[in-house]
């Protein structure tokens, strides 16, 4: 069938080195769970030599948006003509996307130059630990402290530091970061975060400081409002809040992205064009012209309006509310969290016109499936179900069962462990009866995105 998917070859298929280091890696504490102590980042880094103290810094918390954030305040960055370092995660197919210098990931030489290098001290440090009854380097830890050292050794002018889970006791904590941006705050990773919001929010409030300007999303809930800004208070940090003294005056729907009114910090910027979907990601684009301002001029200088068209005309954000294929349409969004699947609801319904939306969801045991599902029930004709390869995944059988409570029709659910099936069951049902105007929305985990891409066979991005 002329648009059923065909296996894809990814340029970052890991090589067996490469498999053994990630392996040695992921033997250590994983990345979801927090080990609350700085003290042994800010040790490696000291043995180091304190690598990220040779960079200016921009950290990034919050629940949604933090990836897409950096990409386009990196972007900007770039165009103004720093070089730049990006962490984020976690990564769609490979782990060297979570290290990116210039705006590409380093490649394969890089990641295991990095990792070489801080063997020697993580060794010390690990010994260290088990001498005092503690903890060795957590797996996020280990490769903080390797992108923090192949940003030293490029070397950049500027690093975008996303965080990994919360902020107060993030491995990103070993920097002192000229700007913190947070980003919207909702439930998600309770169980190592806090219950409520207003204990979510004061975990991501610890990545502010009084010599960072704070940057700040308008919060869809006050309790996280609340904390911030007596966070901000507390510390007498300038600030920027979105809907206060920053905000989106416009955003108009277009081919391949939106028109933009921004009201900045330092200035207003008039019909600019941004190449992503959705409402959300203007506010995304709003933070990082924010962020930019305040990094660049110290909020007081505008940012040239040829260098913001070029930068947010030009940036791209894998697995966010991204068009992979046409006819039937594909779109990937991560949308991993009940937040991030109603921004998603909300991008189709702005976005697109199909006459049929079918679902292709696969979802992680740690996540709330039901609400996630319920979320995007309304939007789906019908749904597949799925799972990608991670241990973490969800069984395609438990959440079909899930799924069927939700939608209330057995005939709206279809299961396919398989996920090249699932695709092809995805595009049968969104071409029913020869329909031309179907869409495939697939959404539930960043790993099951990222499995998607590559089995369709989309280029790997920048």
């Amino acid at each position: 069938m002329q648009n059923s998917p065909r296996p894809g070859s990814s340029p970052q298929a890991m090589s067996p080195e490469l498999r053994e280091v990630y392996a040695a890696l992921l033997e250590r504490a994983p990345e979801n769970r927090i080990e609350p102590d700085l003290s042994r980042i800010t040790r490696v880094m000291e043995l180091m030599g304190d690598p990220q103290n040779s960079y200016r810094s921009i950290r990034i918390a919050g629940t949604n948006g933090k990836t897409t954030t950096a990409r386009i305040l990196e972007r900007i960055l770039r165009e103004a003509g720093l070089r730049t370092g990006r962490t984020t995660s976690p990564h769609l197919r490979s782990p060297v996307e979570r290290i990116a210098i210039d705006g590409a990931s380093i490649d394969e030489e890089g990641f295991l130059q990095a990792y070489h290098d801080v063997a020697p001290f993580a060794a010390i440090v690990d010994a260290e630990q088990e001498a005092a009854g503690g903890v060795p380097l957590t797996y996020f830890e280990y490769l903080t402290a390797m992108a923090f050292q192949a940003f030293a050794s490029a070397p950049v002018d500027v690093a975008v530091i996303e965080t990994g889970l919360g902020g107060t006791w993030d491995a990103t904590g070993a920097v002192h970061p000229d700007v913190a941006v947070i980003t919207p705050i909702s439930l998600d990773h309770q169980d190592y975060l806090g219950d409520t919001i207003a204990e979510i929010a004061a975990e991501k409030a610890g990545i502010l400081t009084a010599e960072a300007t704070a940057i700040l999303a308008s919060q869809p809930y006050e309790d996280a409002a609340d904390v911030l800004r007596e966070r901000i208070g507390e510390l007498g940090a300038e600030a920027a809040v979105e809907d206060q003294q920053i905000g989106v005056l416009s955003h108009t729907p277009g081919v391949g992205g939106q028109m933009l009114s921004l009201q900045g910090i330092a200035g207003r910027y008039e019909e600019v064009f941004l190449s992503l979907l959705g409402e959300h990601q203007a506010r995304n684009a709003l933070l990082a012209v924010a962020a930019a301002e305040a990094l660049l001029g110290d909020g007081r200088t505008p940012l040239g309006g040829e260098l913001l068209s070029a930068a947010l005309s030009s940036v791209t954000s894998p697995g966010r509310a991204e068009v992979v294929r046409q006819a039937p349409t594909i779109l990937l969004d991560a949308a991993h969290n009940p937040a991030g699947a109603l921004t998603l609801v909300e991008t189709v319904r702005e976005n697109f016109r199909f006459t049929r939306t079918v679902g292709l969801v696969g979802i992680l045991r740690e996540k709330d499936a039901a609400e996630i599902l319920d979320v995007l029930e309304p939007l789906l004709d019908s749904v597949v179900i799925t799972q990608s390869s991670s241990p973490r995944a969800i069984p395609t059988d438990v959440l079909a069962d899930i799924a069927r409570d939700i939608f209330q029709d057995e005939d709206r659910v279809v299961e396919r462990a398989s996920l090249p099936d699932a695709i092809q069951a995805a595009v049968d049902l969104a071409e029913t009866d020869g329909d031309q105007f179907g869409g495939v929305v697939v959404a539930g985990s960043v790993t099951l995105t990222g499995e998607v891409r590559e089995l369709l066979g989309v280029p790997e991005e920048e």
